[in-house]
């Protein structure tokens, strides 16, 4: 598989057959599960926010955010088939989970709904160098797709939390707490997500 990029949609091309250890294969399971998971928490959070928020000025912005997000999620979908990957077992609770964040936060204003951005988009960020600098030093050649769409999307997932401080993300109420808060809970929903 390729990764291919037109007008901002990535896709996944074949280019044959797939040659992984039994160990390397576990890895990949691993990350495919729990990325697959947080761009599903990530769509739902964004389609809480823009429940919310949509006819506001920051509307637009959460829109387009979201529409990232979906294409994220169907990359890491089109990967856990080709990979026969289950997902997560919390599939259910990480959809309520995600709309209740997004929602709740958009409720306590614009500013609060880019803090939880801010918070969410800091640790995937730092989730997704992690697994990239995992799958350098395991250095299998086979898996530069996965490195390449992790890279993209962690790119993306930077962009946002660039978007959430230009629209006043800081200013919300409690926003060191309300952060704190909300980057605890993305980090134990990546632990539990790669086991369960």
């Amino acid at each position: 598989m390729i990764l291919h990029c037109v007008r901002n949609h990535l896709t996944l091309l074949p280019t044959g057959a797939r040659h992984v250890s039994k160990r390397a294969q576990s890895h990949v399971d691993r990350i495919i599960r729990v990325d697959h998971a947080g761009e599903f928490g990530a769509d739902r959070i964004y389609a809480g926010q823009l429940a919310v928020l949509g006819k506001t000025s920051v509307g637009p912005v959460i829109k387009h955010m979201w529409e990232q997000e979906k294409v994220h999620l169907e990359l890491f979908e089109k990967l856990a088939k080709e990979h026969r990957v289950r997902p997560t077992a919390l599939m259910p609770l990480w959809n309520i989970a995600g709309f209740a964040l997004g929602a709740g936060t958009s409720l306590l204003g614009s500013e609060a709904a880019m803090a939880c951005t801010v918070a969410v988009e800091e640790v995937i960020g730092d989730h997704y160098n992690k697994q990239l600098r995992q799958l350098m030093e395991s250095n299998p050649d086979d898996l530069d797709e996965l490195k390449e769409i992790i890279k993209r999307c962690r790119d993306d997932e930077l962009d946002h939390l660039d978007t959430g401080l230009k629209h006043d993300a800081e200013q919300a109420p409690f926003y060191e707490g309300l952060s704190q808060v909300i980057k605890l809970g993305c980090r134990s929903a990546i632990w539990i997500s790669e086991r369960v």
